[in-house]
Order: C-alpha cells, then sequence, then structure tokens
C-alpha cells in the first residue's frame, strides 16, 4: 500500500520510471532537512551533478531536474561504510524511505519523502578519482578540499573548483541549458571498457564465465514492430554487442544495476540513459516515433 507522504518503495520507483519535475519550495524544505541531519551527524557532503549544476548555474535548482543529487567520499572526512548505515537509519528515523545500492565505485543511497527523491552517493576512491554515474571519471582533487556557497539561504559545499567539476560531468557545454539532449553529451566522456581497477574485481567474478544462455539480452524492433538484426546495443562501460536475426543482443552483466544505454541501427539512434538491468533477464526495445532521448526506464521485461 502506497504511503500518503511518499515515502515509499511505490513513490521511489514511480520516480524513476516517470520524469516529474520536482517542485522547488519542496525540494528547498528537503534539501535544509537533509542538510540537518547530515550535519548533526558530523557527515560531509557536497553538491553533485544536477544540484550542484543548478546552484552553480542557475542560482537554483533546475527547473526540469527530477531529484536532489549529494556526494560524499568514503575515506575522507571520517566516512566509513559503518558511517553509511548510521546516515540511512536517521534518515529512516525522520520518516524518508531509503534503499541502498552497492557496485564497485559508490553505494548508493535513495531516499523518498514528499514525493522528492534524494539521491545520496558515497563514493570510493579508485585511481585517484571517484565515478558518478553512469561511469564519467572525477578526480578526486575536486572533492578533497570543497567550496563553500550561498544557496538557497543555506550554506552548502560544492566541488572545488565547481566549474571544473562540471565540465569533467557534462563536458564543455555545461553552461548551456539542455532538458534533453545533455544524456549523450555525459555518455561521451565515459569510458568504453572499465576501468583497470574495475575491470580486475570483475573478472574475478563468475558472470565473466557464465554460459551464453545465463546472459542478459535486449531485444530490438524497429517502428514497424519486426525484429532488427545487425543493430547495435552499447552498454555504457562495457562494451557493443549486435544483434542476432531474431533481434537480441546478449552481454554478461557485473550485476543488476542501473545502466545507460544506446540503441542503434540503419539510421537510428536512441540514448536509453536509466535502465534497471538485472542478470540473466531478456528485455525488449520499442522505439518511439517522437523522440531520440529523454526517455528513461523505457525496457520492458521480455
Amino acid at each position: 500500500m502506497e504511503s500518503s507522504d511518499g515515502a515509499d518503495l511505490a513513490a521511489l520507483e514511480r520516480s524513476y520510471a516517470v520524469l516529474q519535475p520536482i517542485d522547488a519550495a519542496t525540494a528547498e524544505r528537503m534539501l535544509k532537512e537533509a542538510k540537518q541531519i547530515l550535519d548533526k551527524l558530523g557527515v560531509v557532503f557536497f553538491l553533485q551533478q544536477g544540484t550542484c549544476l543548478g546552484a552553480i548555474r542557475e542560482n537554483g535548482f533546475i527547473p526540469w531536474d527530477d531529484d536532489l543529487d549529494l556526494g560524499s567520499v568514503i575515506g575522507l572526512n571520517g566516512l566509513t561504510e559503518n558511517s553509511v548505515d548510521r546516515v540511512v537509519a536517521a534518515f529512516r528515523d525522520n520518516g524518508y524511505f531509503a534503499k541502498v545500492d552497492r557496485n564497485d565505485h559508490y553505494i548508493s543511497v535513495a531516499m523518498m519523502k514528499s514525493y522528492i527523491r534524494i539521491d545520496w552517493t558515497c563514493n570510493w576512491i579508485t585511481d585517484d578519482s571517484i565515478f558518478q554515474y553512469p561511469g564519467v571519471r572525477i578526480p578526486v582533487r575536486l572533492v578533497t578540499e570543497l567550496r563553500e556557497i550561498d544557496f538557497i539561504g543555506e550554506k552548502f559545499l560544492v566541488p572545488n573548483p565547481p566549474e571544473e567539476y562540471l565540465r569533467f560531468k557534462y563536458g564543455d557545454d555545461w553552461m548551456t541549458p539542455k532538458e534533453s539532449g545533455y544524456e549523450k553529451d555525459i555518455l561521451e566522456l565515459v569510458p568504453e571498457s572499465p576501468t583497470h581497477n574495475a575491470a580486475s574485481r570483475l573478472s574475478s567474478s563468475p558472470t565473466r564465465h557464465l554460459p551464453q544462455t545465463c546472459g542478459s539480452r535486449v531485444r530490438v524492433f524497429d517502428q514497424a514492430g519486426e525484429p532488427v538484426s545487425d543493430g547495435e546495443v552499447v552498454v555504457t562501460g562495457l562494451g557493443r554487442y549486435r544483434t542476432n536475426e531474431q533481434g537480441y543482443a546478449t552481454m554478461d552483466l557485473p550485476r543488476g544495476d542501473w545502466y545507460a544505454l544506446i540503441i542503434r541501427y540503419g539510421g537510428h539512434e536512441e540514448v536509453l540513459y536509466q535502465e534497471k538491468l538485472a542478470q540473466g533477464e531478456s528485455y525488449v526495445y520499442n522505439p518511439d516515433s517522437l523522440t531520440a532521448s529523454g526517455r528513461f526506464s523505457v525496457l520492458s521485461a521480455e
């Protein structure tokens, strides 16, 4: 049963599937409350991704942004994995629904309350860098000595200098507002293959040697509803995969997680910036004649 204050799993899942712009007044209240909780626990955090972009470029929230983005770094300022657990418990005590996921680069905490999603990402340091979804490398030097700014009537920390961070995250054109199309700019900043440390961790995983029948699959259909052969499915940071005569592209994912994909065939290309994929599952892609970007959670289970 769905809660009345948007603090449950149903509200979280809807926030991924339906890109509803945040209400600025509610977002301001929630960001201040999150700051109060984190400050009370002595946890150093910074504005990142779209929230940082809005604070620096707009001095406000980006009108079409759908969440609040906060970051911390494990191993800096006393933050440990146990600290993360304590923070999650504190948010839950304050009425938030919280879901925790882990991968090679960070612990991701998605928190919902008042139909606002707060994404708090706790990064591990890898080769003097941290990595932000969907695999963008950020030099750790940008988040070791944070800069304080005035934002929504409070003092917040941001990467230092924030302009350099935003270039790493969004590309050289970060000052140009883009409600859609920015996704491809970000994907172009991600290396084609995993980083050395991540790759070495993955190589010890049995998923690398699973039989083909255990691989995850994406079946690509064209506008006419016909399967696409010899199309391309790019999984950002993992590789490129071709579709067979039945339209299937098969890949071995290192884990169930969020992934960014690009679907290409003929003259068609669509960026799928945020798709939740599980190991060994099959998914279906159907194009939309009206758009080539900006859709989220497009793939459906077969």
